[in-house]
């Protein structure tokens, strides 16, 4: 348990064993500055200077649908190192869709001067994607492990 106050946010153990290995590691902190704000959470001071932060866009969610919102958005999360397209509607997206966001968040990233490091794409429309979307970034496959959670 670690925290703000008396409201305490519990860190599950494997995410602080995570963070002490070589290598890439991704923690999904959540939507939004309090998500963010986890990282201060998970890592001493010597070691927040080698974080790496990618905010995760997904367009179609109202506060980040326009590139004004994510730039205002992406500003007030502090660090930011890159932009992840993850544009999706659930069982409802489709290529276009995720074409879409990768020009809004594009866009955004110029405003931001921060790399588009990739779309992440579910499997069943990778295919129809290929391994790198319509504006040349590569393409992340990614698998929902809970679809249901979404509605």
């Amino acid at each position: 348990m670690s925290g703000w106050g008396e409201t305490g946010t519990v860190l599950h153990p494997a995410v602080r064993w995570a963070l002490h290995q070589e290598g890439d590691v991704l923690i999904d902190v959540g939507y939004g500055v309090a998500g963010s704000g986890a990282l201060h959470l998970l890592a001493e001071p010597s070691a927040a200077t080698s974080l790496q932060i990618v905010a995760v866009i997904n367009t179609a969610r109202p506060l980040t649908a326009k590139v004004e919102d994510i730039v205002n958005h992406v500003r007030s999360l502090g660090k930011v190192d890159g932009l992840l397209n993850n544009t999706h509607l659930g069982t409802e997206t489709t290529p276009e869709l995720i074409q879409a966001g990768a020009r809004l968040v594009a866009a955004a990233a110029r405003v931001l001067k921060l790399p588009l490091v990739a779309t992440a794409v579910m499997a069943e429309l990778a295919p129809l994607i290929g391994e790198v979307d319509s504006l040349g970034n590569p393409v992340r496959v990614i698998k929902r492990y809970m679809p249901r959670a979404f509605w």
